[in-house]
């Protein structure tokens, strides 16, 4: 049995409101294991990006962990002074961000943004970390790397923007890589292109992945393993198909009840979708009728 990379323990988020909090995330609990593709799905707000952004210690106030574990090769993250977290974020923990016209900066070129992850975490000099930025963006895919390595952001389309992310993410080799709905804002082309790369990438290097989205059909192509979030909490969890096939949890069958299929009546719009009640949940019971599957070990 393979020790996890990441190992998220009853993780708890509030905010300071009046003389108590507002919980955010109740006591969150998932593992991924090296070379993994974990898939956290849920709605908007239901918890899936500040869960990410605790991993990586980006969370702003009035955001604060309260509660709870974030394992990552046998040290807490939680605990790290910030000197030590800024040496894994980047290095051995990266992020692809949502929107890379915001993630990337206007002012610089590229090339030279890729370029700062070799001088910043393996020490490279200018002159030696430029040619890694332009192979950098050669192993996305990137075409005449050498030239869009001297372009800024705003002369590149959202597409190559994005692969921009991925190799700026995978520089360094890193251990684990948190997407967080990478492919929202393109098209359904790009976004085909983009997930196959980031999948053949991470397969390639041996990267574990922890995969954000609100498209089902995103998760299922990618991740071997799923976790679905609503209301702060993970209802349920378990191996991609097995989900799919026989979801448990009213959220769950919810959420697969409102995908269209293609050829039917509502795929055709002459049906209405199910849609999921909007009551608020009782965080306290979703928290006691979680559907956790144990991840099932493979024998050598």
């Amino acid at each position: 049995m393979t020790e996890p990379l990441l190992d998220v323990r009853d993780l708890v988020l509030d905010v300071p409101h009046g003389r108590g909090s507002l919980p955010i995330l109740n006591r969150v609990s998932f593992q991924i294991h090296p070379g993994e593709a974990y898939g956290l799905v849920g709605e908007s707000g239901s918890g899936k990006s500040v869960t990410s952004l605790a991993i990586m210690g980006l969370l702003k106030k009035p955001l604060r962990v309260s509660g709870g574990r974030i394992g990552f090769q046998g040290r807490d993250l939680l605990t790290l002074p910030k000197r030590e977290m800024r040496k894994l974020r980047g290095d051995r923990i990266a992020m692809i961000f949502q929107e890379p016209m915001t993630a990337l900066n206007p002012l610089a070129t590229v090339g030279r943004q890729i370029a700062e992850m070799f001088m910043l975490h393996q020490g490279k000099s200018r002159a030696e970390a430029a040619p890694l930025a332009v192979a950098a963006l050669e192993s996305v895919k990137v075409p005449n790397a050498d030239r869009r390595a001297r372009s800024y952001p705003h002369e590149m389309s959202g597409g190559l923007r994005q692969r921009v992310m991925i190799a700026m993410a995978l520089a360094c080799n890193p251990d684990l890589l948190i997407a967080d709905e990478p492919t929202t804002a393109l098209d359904v082309t790009v976004q085909a292109e983009v997930l196959r790369l980031i999948k053949d990438l991470c397969a390639e290097r041996g990267t574990a992945v922890l995969f954000i989205s609100h498209d089902l059909g995103v998760i299922a192509s990618v991740c071997q393993r799923v976790g679905v979030m609503y209301a702060g909490c993970l209802v349920e969890e378990n191996e991609t198909a097995a989900l799919f096939e026989t979801p448990r949890h009213d959220y769950t069958r919810g959420l697969l009840g409102a995908l269209p299929r293609l050829g039917s009546r509502a795929a055709q719009g002459r049906q209405r979708l199910i849609d999921i009640d909007s009551i608020i949940a009782d965080r306290s019971r979703l928290t006691e009728t979680r559907f956790i599957t144990p991840r099932r070990e493979e024998t050598p």
